[in-house]
């Protein structure tokens, strides 16, 4: 009643919170002063490419101190971009975004069919042999990956209840560091760090991996040694094939000599494992110049 106390405590009223920035979504408010994205690899009026450097989120993270990724940057100055994919945080090199949400549904179904073909390069401990290889010399791992949760972000392998996981791999040469060895990585599927725990249980880790090696590798390098060096696909829009490269920033180093071999474990694929680029466009892409 007008003029007599209240036994209610006061009305609180808070501002609105800000909306999250949404994978895949334009920044809902103006975005801060964000650092210049990477010039792109490729623009047009349907799809962008760039080159990520090692150490940048790709999507913002949890919290205010992860908002700042390649996401937001490009979205600054393409505010109508969209995420189509991602690589790790650690990881450098090829990354597509679309321009508008048609273009990023028809690439989003691309990579679901297993259209878009990617190609990394690492550098690993020791030298892997392949025990098995197809006609191209692409051996491979099949192993079955889950998330590890009680050592998140982790993931493991789990024969159980981990999901269907496919690598393709080949020697590429000596490292840049002495005992290690450079490999080229085709994944057939995209679980979370599957490069990176694929080849831990080959008994090769990256060079660099700060969840994954033990200490004495992880310091062989200031990074992980992981690059998406290459991107094929057919343009959404026109079918053009597409192909993007972008060699490996530690390929440049000097090769030093590799460690006496050691055996890898059995992880030969089916005879009937086709190649992680099949068909001959595939095999074979059509140079671009952007």
């Amino acid at each position: 009643m007008t003029g007599q106390p209240s036994n209610h405590p006061p009305r609180v009223v808070h501002p609105p919170l800000p909306l999250p920035n949404v994978p895949g979504r334009p920044l809902a408010a103006p975005p801060p002063l964000w650092p210049a994205p990477p010039e792109p690899v490729y623009a047009d009026d349907t799809l962008l490419v760039f080159n990520k450097p090692a150490g940048l989120l790709a999507v913002p993270g949890r919290g205010p101190d992860k908002a700042d990724c390649l996401a937001a940057r490009v979205q600054s100055r393409w505010p109508g971009a969209l995420v189509v994919h991602r690589l790790d945080q650690a990881t450098s090199g090829l990354v597509l975004m679309a321009r508008h949400p048609h273009a990023q549904r028809l690439l989003g179904d691309a990579f679901a069919r297993r259209h878009v073909h990617k190609r990394y390069e690492a550098v690993v401990a020791g030298a892997p042999r392949p025990c098995a290889v197809d006609a191209d010399g692409w051996a491979a791992i099949d192993l079955p990956l889950a998330v590890d949760w009680p050592n998140r972000p982790r993931s493991h392998v789990d024969p159980v209840h981990g999901k269907p996981s496919l690598t393709h791999w080949r020697v590429a040469g000596p490292g840049p560091l002495a005992g290690t060895t450079r490999l080229l990585l085709a994944p057939v599927t995209g679980r979370s760090h599957q490069l990176r725990v694929h080849l831990l249980a080959l008994g090769h880790p990256i060079v660099g991996d700060a969840l994954y090696a033990p200490p004495a590798i992880q310091a062989l390098a200031p990074r992980l040694l992981l690059h998406a060096c290459a991107l094929t696909l057919a343009h959404p829009a026109s079918g053009q094939l597409l192909h993007f490269e972008s060699p490996a920033p530690f390929a440049s180093l000097p090769a030093a000599p590799v460690a006496p071999a050691t055996p890898s474990a059995p992880t030969a694929p089916p005879e009937s494992a086709a190649s992680p680029f099949a068909g001959p466009a595939a095999r074979h892409p059509a140079p671009l110049t952007p």
